[in-house]
């Protein structure tokens, strides 16, 4: 099923026809310097297109077979073919830089869009969704859609990280060979947009776009050693995109570097008249401005993890002895940056939850280890969910009979052997729901999830320690941050090991977060660009070497 079609085979043999070396290691070349190659003559917008998909070629398709890349764009080369000679400009930043867009981002012509599942093979959509014209009038070039978990990981309980019953299993590229019994891997590629993120951390395109709803950014970032900006709901459109709910849906870069995320947002972050939330957007001019090694001075960090609280010390509290020792590592570079870091638990009332923020959902996953047990997801997911997809569905999807979430459930139960590998608890529950949102238990939930995360958790804890910002390890601020519908930033923090199955795990990224509150997006890349440039902990995969590959000018 993850074969590449007969025109993805064709654009891929293209770039084996080479006259001359690209003289950028693509593995770990910044967009920045990508774009600087570009503007001074040295690589043509061709030769990278054909240079990425040798890429995909050797390390996607064969190789280690990533599978991050779910389908390419037919139509990348031609327009690449259009940038030749165009240097990138202030009107069109990305003239020529090849980008990957997550598979659950409307693509008009005649890229599919799919979010992963086997009912949406060969749907459409009736345009490109606003952020993908974004790009496209910034001169990117959309190389092809990424893989993902399926719906966003929103189907079915313990579905593993980048799994889709289209697209196959993405593979984590710091150990692509260490999988389970079922083919499940040992160290997870991360969130749904683990295909956006493996294909950047792989070097099979410049830098690619996620989504996220509680992690689906962080995670595989933190996972595949990259930068994100999980971005304040409202400041990139989140129309044309495949929903869970858009109480807490966004979309967000994934890069090498915070430059890069910074840049990507300046294109990105518009109001749109499509997506209301755009509407109370607050942005700078260009957030790039005031990237400098020396923001951290005086900047007040919280780190929740107070010693005298040990049993309300959910983030640090837990961390296996390689991750405590890298966080540790981490906090030392910042107060050598002149940070003043202020440790206190975060206020329980945040993480923990309110009454009526979870649903029952018996777990009847073939392969999960805790099949027949009750999971427990989030309620505004569940509910928001079949509204907000069938309205994607009535109003976006195009080329597919499939015009509800009843047709995905009936569909995948009629093709059971190839579509339920891990069941599908979570549509049964959200078909379940009335999907107008009219219902008492549904709008309880959102209060209580803005109250405890927003009021009583990240509000409290920044106005009572005057903060600039809270440090999470890796992923683990996730949830609290989301539910607020505040902004986190990543950049790698390190490497960590571990054992699972008795396998000892080789080394692996784990990402630090700074979390703040709406539309402080500016000022948490400042803090993270300043970490980064002092700690320089971007390390490209072992294994997976530039190859020396040659492209025409």
């Amino acid at each position: 099923m993850n074969k590449p079609s007969r025109r993805d085979a064709g654009i891929a043999a293209a770039s084996v026809s080479a006259e001359a070396p690209i003289p950028l290691k693509l593995d770990h070349a910044s967009m920045s310097d990508i774009a600087h190659a570009l503007g001074d003559g040295q690589i043509t917008a061709t030769a990278l297109v054909k240079a990425y998909l040798a890429r995909i070629e050797a390390y996607d398709r064969d190789g280690p077979k990533l599978n991050a890349v779910r389908a390419l764009n037919p139509d990348a080369l031609a327009i690449a073919g259009g940038f030749d000679g165009v240097k990138p400009s202030a009107s069109r930043p990305l003239a020529g830089i090849p980008i990957l867009v997550k598979d659950n981002v409307a693509t008009g012509g005649e890229q599919p869009t799919t979010a992963g599942s086997l009912a949406l093979e060969g749907a459409h959509a009736r345009s490109d969704a606003t952020l993908v014209k974004l790009l496209r009038e910034a001169g990117a070039v959309i190389l092809g859609k990424a893989n993902l978990t399926e719906f966003s990981n929103m189907l079915a309980v313990d579905m593993p990280a980048g799994y889709s019953s289209l697209g196959g299993q993405v593979k984590n590229p710091y150990a692509p060979a260490l999988v389970d019994d079922h083919g499940i891997p040992v160290v997870q590629p991360g969130g749904s947009s683990a295909g956006s993120a493996v294909a950047v951390a792989a070097g099979l395109c410049t830098a690619s776009i996620g989504t996220e709803t509680s992690g689906s950014l962080l995670w595989p970032a933190s996972q595949n050693g990259l930068v994100t900006v999980k971005p304040t709901v409202g400041l990139i459109s989140r129309a044309g995109i495949v929903p869970i709910a858009h109480s807490q849906d966004t979309a967000g870069p994934m890069t090498r570097t915070v430059r890069d995320a910074a840049l990507l947002l300046n294109v990105l972050a518009a109001k749109d008249p499509l997506d209301p939330a755009t509407q109370k957007q607050r942005r700078p001019a260009d957030y790039t401005a005031g990237l400098t090694r020396d923001a951290m001075k005086g900047a007040r960090i919280g780190v929740p993890s107070d010693p005298a609280d040990p049993l309300n010390d959910c983030y640090y509290g837990k961390l296996p002895p390689t991750s405590a020792k890298l966080m540790a590592e981490a906090i030392q570079v910042l107060e050598d940056l002149g940070a003043v870091i202020v440790r206190a638990s975060m206020p329980t009332a945040g993480w923990i939850g309110g009454p009526g923020t979870t649903m029952a959902v018996l777990n009847r996953n073939p392969l999960s280890a805790h099949k027949g047990t009750v999971a427990r997801p989030p309620v505004v997911f569940l509910y928001e969910l079949k509204h907000d997809l069938n309205l994607y569905l009535k109003e976006w999807a195009t080329n597919t009979d499939v015009k509800t979430i009843a047709d995905i459930v009936a569909f995948n139960e009629a093709n059971a052997d190839t579509a339920l590998r891990f069941g599908q608890d979570h549509f049964l529950a959200a078909e379940m729901t009335r999907g107008d949102l009219s219902e008492r238990e549904y709008k309880s939930a959102r209060a209580m999830d803005l109250l405890s995360a927003k009021t009583r958790g990240m509000d409290a804890y920044m106005n009572q320690h005057k903060l600039d910002a809270v440090l999470f390890p890796g992923a683990m601020g996730a949830s609290i941050a989301a539910k607020a519908g505040y902004p986190s930033v990543m950049v790698p923090g390190g490497f960590v090991s571990g054992t699972s199955d008795g396998k000892d795990t080789p080394n692996y990224p784990l990402g630090v977060t700074f979390a703040g509150r709406a539309w402080s997006e500016h000022k948490l890349l400042r803090l993270a660009y300043t970490f980064e440039q002092a700690s320089d902990m971007h390390r490209p995969p072992p294994g997976l070497r530039p190859r020396k590959t040659n492209a025409t000018h």
